[in-house]
């Protein structure tokens, strides 16, 4: 991690870093110390765009008077997760257009990171919005903007660090790419090395002023190491035979992202010339390698980024010399080899998941704009999202303040030159708010048959192939997702609603399979399990069975009624669900209809998960409150 975040600092346009990690590792501690070992910059005092010197930007006024540069610290902007478009981008000066009726800009975040870092904490779960905008700019370095009657751009060049916790889900690719470098990060799980944590830890908090004084002399000696990387950096040389080099092992690591040939040249680049030399070395690459390439590799969904360490040291590994003469022949060495016969790996009662499709998408029609974040309902009225209009509101509590300033603007008497006399007066009636579109994100609770009903082989393998498709949709939107299975005598909440389906899928590939049915017993826990979670996110309820109930709740009671009476409690609750009929062979009973019926469910075929593109919209019968 620190020298990930040190490569960034000898050359910014590496990226930046994303280090993703468990909760508590340093991560936010040590991308915020970054910025203290940094050498300064000259930057004129007061100037919001942070322009380099002798390049003011066309919108700043002050260095646009030639105020004299000062050596400066390098800007450290957070960007918080509930931050409006307005305030990244930039927006219209309220203070200025009500004073004197005049537009003019307010810079945003993305001004002052300039030259600096921006950074991103939990940047896996930042609105989509949000991540578009900071796409847009970290693609061009130049922060457009085009609202509020303002039309103008500035530089935006930063970089970019972000710390994530991947139990909160991943990053969209696109996103994901733009990290220059990433890296894994766990907590030391060596006794003296966590000790000294927390000693230096407790020493800090009880004097920082003596903490600090005690590491000035090593914080110093960084920095003017990094100083001096950074004026070797143009002298280092990358032949055509490493470059050569790298280009294979991007092929080889089946890398689709030409970012990641171009990241990694100079990622190696900074790595020599942190050691002070000005030669990279196959070593250099090998570094680079590890911090460029696992993120960027071709992955299928649940598949975790890294690298294969032996195959990777095999790429870089000189060619063996060429065998003598006399060695080579016709003899048996250039026979094929018959393959060994695996072991039966079949035993007990844990089936592998059929090869996966394509993914089954998913759609639930919201009524309502709350819940937070993800990819699967497109809502109105959105607390947040994209800006479409503005209308009326005199009760407005998000206010769009260039409608609200214009109509403002037209109410009151205007001069010669069009624009108001005096201060601008606004009132109520002048009140607009915007209208937003958004998507939001599901909580989908899969209901799992695990019964010896489902205990054939290729069956039972059909079914996790489909759930674990259900899962790849749910991954890519950024849902919520919960398991409960169900066999022998009761049912079991193999995961509590959880964003990392890494998780799910885990659990649902090790389901063991066999014994009796309690179907009622899965519907009441589905029940609970949706009542806690209530109010959070919109459920959806996706159950696989063949419906042939045999356990009941209550001791000699009906377990087929059982199902039905629960089944129409989740319906009276508006529930959306989806059930998938594994029912096979000849003879069927139909049970997994006659259960999406009492649940006003949409019903599918298991073999119906299998067709390439499979689009169900599940209808949300949510009350009007």
């Amino acid at each position: 991690m620190r020298d990930a975040l040190l490569l960034c600092a000898v050359d910014p346009s590496i990226g930046g870093v994303l280090v993703r990690g468990d909760k508590g590792t340093a991560k936010s501690t040590a991308a915020r110390a970054l910025a203290d070992v940094l050498p300064a910059i000259d930057r004129t005092p007061g100037c919001a765009f942070n322009c380099a010197p002798g390049q003011p930007c066309e919108q700043c006024a002050t260095c646009g008077d030639g105020g004299a540069p000062q050596a400066s610290a390098v800007p450290f902007v957070t960007l918080p997760l509930g931050a409006t478009e307005d305030r990244v981008l930039g927006s219209l000066d309220i203070a200025t257009a009500l004073q004197g009726g005049r537009r003019a800009f307010q810079p945003g975040l993305l001004a002052g990171a300039h030259r600096g870092i921006l950074y991103i904490d939990e940047v896996n779960l930042l609105a989509d919005h949000l991540v578009d905008v900071l796409l847009d700019v970290a693609t061009s370095g130049v922060n457009s903007v085009q609202r509020d009657g303002l039309a103008l751009s500035h530089p935006a060049r930063f970089t970019l660090v972000g710390t994530m916790n991947l139990e909160e889900g991943d990053l969209r690719p696109q996103l994901l790419d733009r990290f220059g470098l990433m890296v894994e990060v766990t907590a030391p799980r060596e006794k003296a090395e966590r000790s000294e944590v927390v000693r230096r830890r407790i020493a800090f908090e009880a004097d920082p002023a003596a903490f600090h004084a005690a590491w000035h002399g090593a914080q110093q000696a960084l920095r003017e190491r990094l100083a001096t990387a950074q004026r070797l950096l143009p002298d280092v040389q990358l032949d055509d035979a490493m470059l050569d080099l790298i280009s294979h092992l991007c092929c080889e690591f089946d890398v689709a992202s030409l970012r990641a040939d171009i990241v990694m040249h100079k990622a190696a680049r900074a790595m020599a010339a942190l050691d002070h030399r000005t030669r990279v070395t196959p070593d250099d690459l090998r570094s680079a390698a590890q911090l460029v390439l696992p993120h960027r590799r071709r992955r299928k969904p649940f598949e975790q980024p890294g690298l294969d360490q032996s195959r990777l040291d095999e790429l870089l590994a000189p060619p063996p010399p060429p065998p003598p003469a006399e060695e080579q022949g016709d003899g048996d060495a250039g026979e094929e080899q018959a393959p060994e016969t695996p072991g039966d790996d079949a035993a007990g009662q844990v089936f592998a998941a059929a090869a996966a499709g394509a993914a089954p998408e998913l759609r639930v029609e919201a009524a309502g704009g709350q819940g937070e974040s993800g990819r699967r309902n497109a809502v109105a009225n959105a607390a947040r999202g994209q800006a479409l209009r503005a209308v009326p509101d005199r009760e407005a509590t998000s206010i769009a303040i260039g409608a609200t300033l214009r109509s403002a603007a037209l109410r009151q008497p205007a001069g010669g030159d069009g624009i108001p006399h005096g201060t601008l007066q606004v009132t109520r009636a002048d009140l607009h708010r915007p209208v937003r579109v958004g998507t939001n994100a599901n909580l989908i609770l899969f209901v799992v048959d695990a019964s010896g009903s489902m205990a054939a082989q290729r069956r039972m393998e059909a079914l996790k192939g489909a759930v674990l498709d259900l899962l790849t949709d749910a991954y890519q939107r950024r849902d919520e997702v919960a398991v409960v299975a169900f066999r022998g005598e009761g049912a079991e909440l193999l995961l509590a609603p959880t964003r990392s389906v890494e998780r799910a899928e885990a659990a649902l590939r090790e389901l063991p399979t066999g014994g009796r049915t309690p179907l009622p017993h899965a519907l009441q826990l589905a029940m609970e399990t949706l009542a806690r979670a209530a109010g959070m996110l919109p459920p959806l309820l996706v159950l696989l069975t063949d419906g042939r109930a045999n356990v009941p709740v209550q001791a000699g009671g009906d377990p087929w009624r059982e199902t039905l009476a629960l089944a129409a409690q989740l319906a009276e609750r508006r529930v959306p669900a989806l059930v998938i009929d594994t029912e096979n062979g000849y003879l069927r009973l139909g049970r997994a209809a006659q259960l999406a019926q009492a649940l006003g469910a949409e019903c599918l075929a298991l073999e119906q998960l299998n067709g390439d593109k499979l689009a169900l919209t599940i209808r949300a019968r949510l009350s009007a409150n």
